[in-house]
């Protein structure tokens, strides 16, 4: 995205509100999330826990219509991208790295409770997808979230780092798969 020139913020600035108004309406109309962050900072009933339950909705029903598909684990592997783009989406429009943690953690909740099944299957990319979920989210607590957050997350996110390193398939994956969350002393 290019960064605004002097004369543009000059142009700006001399045009009135009516016309900013105008042109402000046109640029949300083109652009979804650009309409949902301003949601956010400007309207006091659009908050951190409505963002979280829309985007859980979004998630949720990402993986409804993954069981309508024809290939099991290939519509698994697509839901799971799109979930992971809307905790992106949600960060990016809050710019709460919280957000996109507990959204993480709702989306393997959301395959641990239904789709494990799926590990099993002769296709990898779902476990594969999944495993790399973990891991991301495991970088993501002990980076950008202060410490009294860290032991919110851990015995859950073990729980699921146990299930993974269960699975025969953990033996073949091209990256390291943290037994634990570990926390820096």
């Amino acid at each position: 995205m290019p960064v605004p020139s002097a004369p543009f913020k000059k142009a700006l600035a001399r045009l009135s509100d009516k016309e900013k108004e105008a042109l402000l309406l046109r640029a949300v109309r083109r652009d979804a999330e650009l309409y949902d962050t301003f949601s956010f900072e400007l309207l006091p009933d659009v908050t951190l826990a409505s963002v979280y339950e829309a985007s859980a909705d979004r998630i949720h029903e990402l993986f409804n219509v993954a069981v309508t598909g024809r290939l099991l684990n290939r519509s698994l592997v697509k839901a799971l991208r799109g979930a992971n783009q809307e905790a992106g989406r949600a960060r990016r429009v809050t710019k709460s790295k919280q957000l996109e943690v507990d959204l993480g953690m709702y989306t393997l909740r959301l395959i641990f409770d239904n789709y494990t099944g799926q590990f099993d299957s002769v296709y990898q990319g779902f476990y594969v997808t999944t495993a790399r979920l973990a891991v991301r989210l495991t970088q993501l607590i002990v980076k950008h979230l202060h410490e009294d957050l860290w032991l919110e997350y851990k015995s859950e996110l073990d729980d699921f780092l146990t299930q993974l390193h269960g699975r025969k398939k953990s033996r073949e994956l091209k990256f390291d798969l943290p037994r634990e969350l570990e926390l820096p002393a």
